[in-house]
């Protein structure tokens, strides 16, 4: 079984893999906050899915495994410098690229401190929720078409992905309000959304830096710095 057709069978049933609509990323802010729920309830769907026969964490390699045995080897062993392809010897780039090496360290281990508050929590994650990737018709439906980030992490990863690529929507408020509203209880939902956005975050400034991308970079900063007092005031 390939790995569309393994993930399709894990999948709820309400959850789209072959989308009608337009892209995401097309939404204005106003015409997203008209529509948050809709993405929200269908995120919430990708989490409910059933993963009891895959163990570990991590992005699924080609047969639809995890590689990482825990969360904290999945997140620490991301950025191991001797890994085999395009990150190999990656750490060379604070000296050849825009990379900042204290920037990096602080949110690494500001990521390290969290990792016990998301250990145990398996979820299957998108793991590419940026608007680009999504696909609605604004009004009743959300669709995910390109699972090939797709993984076993806490849930929260895909919530993060949307708030970094667009930090004036205002995901995680959003998101501590739908709860709110709907009685859904997320257990250190502040700790947890922190060490999957450290996590994504210098992740992604990695991938923006080594394109030279340096906008990009100075972006992903400023929201990575902001994000502790934006979960802190909930």
């Amino acid at each position: 079984m390939g790995k569309d057709h393994r993930i399709k069978a894990m999948l709820s049933d309400k959850v789209n893999m072959t989308p009608d609509g337009f892209v995401a990323d097309e939404l204005s802010a106003e015409q997203f906050a008209a529509c948050y729920e809709l993405f929200f309830d269908n995120v919430l769907e990708i989490a409910s899915s059933e993963i009891a026969d895959v163990e570990g964490y991590g992005e699924f390699d080609e047969n639809c495994m995890p590689p990482y045995a825990t969360c904290r080897e999945y997140l620490i062993g991301t950025f191991a410098d001797d890994q085999e392809g395009y990150w190999y010897n990656w750490r060379e780039m604070f000296d050849t690229t825009v990379l900042d090496r204290e920037f990096f360290e602080q949110y690494f281990k500001e990521m390290t401190d969290r990792i016990h508050y998301c250990e145990g929590l398996r979820y299957l994650v998108y793991n590419n929720t940026f608007f680009v990737n999504m696909i609605t018709d604004g009004k009743t439906a959300v669709g995910f078409p390109d699972w090939s980030r797709a993984g076993i992490a806490d849930f929260l990863l895909d919530f993060v992905c949307m708030d970094l690529n667009k930090p004036y929507l205002r995901i995680p408020e959003l998101l501590f309000g739908y709860c709110k509203k709907r009685g859904i209880v997320i257990p250190d939902f502040q700790e947890r959304f922190l060490c999957m956005a450290y996590y994504k975050g210098i992740d992604t400034l990695r991938w923006h830096a080594s394109i030279d991308d340096n906008c990009s970079c100075e972006s992903i900063m400023q929201s990575i710095r902001e994000l502790k007092d934006r979960l802190y005031s909930l």
